[in-house]
């Protein structure tokens, strides 16, 4: 090669690079934003759906409990679905209010809490077909000598959570139908925090009675935790609404209705429904509606609960 031609070629290599068109730039800047839908891609598909409950028994309980449809819910969903114990009642209203989880297991009363926390925007999916017509129980020792809820006069009494529907707030509002105030007419008032310590409580003769939800009074005597010879139920409520799952009002509605399908599906004449079901003491999972829960916002502020 001759000494001009090398010349002329290291001129080309040392030469600038022509600056590139608008066309040129704006097909650049197109690729580098489908670059960054791509690269945001696989964090998407990764977020994590989130599931809590009121934390109405201990925290290894439910772990138990919750598991199985954390699993089924991770299995339709198609996402990672996590399930989180809170330490109490209210901490449970605030992580939906604040869009902490997605999925919530509340009580009525903690569900009319998170409603008016929001503004109205938290939206009850499905429900126990048993949460339609619940009832709490009033329990004691069998050689207590207390046969009615007039008994409790001069005595120690222990609901549950204060936030609880059926450990505190409907006891609370027919004992005051009663004509019975906790406050005035009882020795001392407790709160055990959670209705397995409700029971611990009466068993352990730390009160003299107590209030609690009648699902886990049954559960437990099923399951032989309790000697029914020995701690009685001496009073019955009449029937309210309870229990929900819900969500907040600004989840995509695709992902809502995903979601209460998902719920709505499970059935008893599967194994893993009926696992699941069983957990949750739940005969099947139906439909139900923010109007379900209006009576007991009414009972929350007739027994002071609610300003």
């Amino acid at each position: 090669m001759s000494l001009s031609l090398r010349l002329r070629l290291s001129r080309l290599r040392l030469a600038p690079s022509p600056a590139p068109s608008s066309r040129t730039r704006r097909a650049a800047c197109a690729g580098a934003a489908l670059a960054a839908v791509l690269a945001a891609a696989p964090a998407a598909a990764q977020q994590t759906f989130k599931v809590t409950t009121i934390p109405e028994e201990a925290a290894t309980e439910q772990i138990r409990k919750f598991g199985p449809i954390t699993k089924y819910l991770e299995r339709v969903l198609g996402m990672k679905v996590e399930f989180t114990p809170v330490n109490d009642y209210p901490a449970a209203v605030e992580a939906m209010v604040n869009r902490q989880v997605d999925l919530v297991w509340f009580g009525g009363f903690t569900h009319v809490q998170a409603q008016l926390r929001s503004g109205g925007k938290i939206i009850p999916i499905a429900q126990r077909e048993e949460d339609s017509q619940f009832r709490s129980v009033f329990i004691t020792l069998a050689d207590s000598g207390i046969k009615a809820l007039t008994d409790l006069k001069g005595k120690q009494v222990s609901f549950g959570s204060q936030s609880s529907t059926s450990g505190h707030l409907m006891p609370r509002s027919f004992l005051l139908q009663a004509k019975l105030d906790p406050e005035k007419d009882f020795k001392r008032v407790a709160y055990s925090g959670a209705h397995d310590a409700t029971i611990a409580s009466v068993v352990g003769g730390r009160v003299d009675a107590a209030a609690l939800d009648i699902t886990v009074w049954r559960k437990f005597v099923e399951d032989k935790k309790v000697d029914t010879a020995k701690v009685v139920v001496f009073f019955t409520t009449p029937p309210y609404y309870n229990y929900n799952w819900s969500v907040h009002a600004d989840m995509p509605a695709a992902l809502r209705e995903r979601v209460t399908k998902a719920l709505l599906d499970l059935s008893p004449a599967t194994p893993e429904g009926k696992e699941i079901l069983s957990l949750n003491r739940a005969t099947k999972y139906i439909p139900t509606r923010v109007e379900n829960y209006k009576d007991l916002e009414t009972a929350g502020r007739s027994a002071g609960l609610i300003k």
